[in-house]
């Protein structure tokens, strides 16, 4: 199986959270600057959020995916007010025509004081249990 792993990650979050996707598949983690060039069975997507909002950077680079070059996504992030990055990652997945796993990954991410510490090792450590049920 093909897995690719990408993120976006403004604060260190998402780098973070990637870097256990990449300890547990044996993936290098890339970031969104990276584009998708060989077929992937399997692309983890990692993001957070900003002023309610994925980034820039994360939209244009899942509007730069195809469906021939990616049959599915698995989603993960970090944010401090919204529930999860993930149904704005979905939404534009779809748009593209890309099957989007129902297995998601959420965990707090700090602003400031607000989730201060977050992701921490629990986080990290249900991730890492995350991405090995995927597989």
């Amino acid at each position: 199986m093909n897995i690719a792993i990408r993120y976006f990650s403004k604060f260190g979050h998402s780098a973070m959270m990637a870097e256990v996707v990449s300890q547990v598949t044996g993936v290098k983690a890339e970031t969104v600057e990276t584009p998708i060039t060989e077929p992937v069975d399997v692309l983890y997507l990692g993001s957070g959020v900003m002023l309610g909002k994925i980034s820039k950077e994360m939209t244009t680079f899942i509007r730069s995916l195809t469906p021939d070059k990616v049959k599915c996504v698995v989603c993960f992030g970090s944010c401090a007010i919204i529930k999860s990055p993930v149904p704005q990652m979905r939404k534009l997945l779809e748009a593209q025509g890309i099957k989007v796993d129902e297995r998601s990954f959420t965990c707090k991410g700090s602003m400031g004081p607000l989730h201060a510490g977050h992701p921490n090792k629990t986080d990290l450590e249900n991730l890492r249990a995350f991405a090995k049920q995927i597989g």
